[in-house]
């Protein structure tokens, strides 16, 4: 859960979205900072920016090394979240699913007892 302001409850991790975004941030970052050293090598813009992207994929492989861990954490554990609720869904589309004690006296109250 999070707590009121939005920020993961303490003890819990960041969800799949901020795992993303900060893969995505530090990937570009580290794309800026080898294409600022190839600028000051004295190397044109394009040229600088081509080599930051080609040097930055392997490089990110060894430096990110913990946040990709983070990501593929987040991404299992989002994928089993996703698979336990289409399994629910699934076992309700059957009618195998459990009846809420909510549902339950609802319906009773409609005079449409289950």
């Amino acid at each position: 859960m999070t707590s009121p302001t939005g920020r993961p409850a303490a003890g819990q991790r960041p969800g799949l979205a901020a795992t993303v975004g900060l893969y995505v941030l530090a990937r570009l970052a580290l794309v800026a900072v080898v294409t600022v050293l190839m600028l000051l090598a004295g190397t044109p813009l394009l040229i600088a920016l081509l080599i930051g992207l080609i040097v930055a994929l392997p490089l990110s492989m060894v430096v990110f090394r913990g946040l990709r861990g983070r990501l593929d954490a987040a991404l299992s554990e989002s994928r089993n979240r996703r698979s336990q609720e289409r399994a629910a869904l699934r076992a309700r589309l059957r009618g195998e699913g459990v009846q809420n004690s909510d549902d339950l006296s609802e319906r009773k109250s409609d005079g449409r007892e289950g």
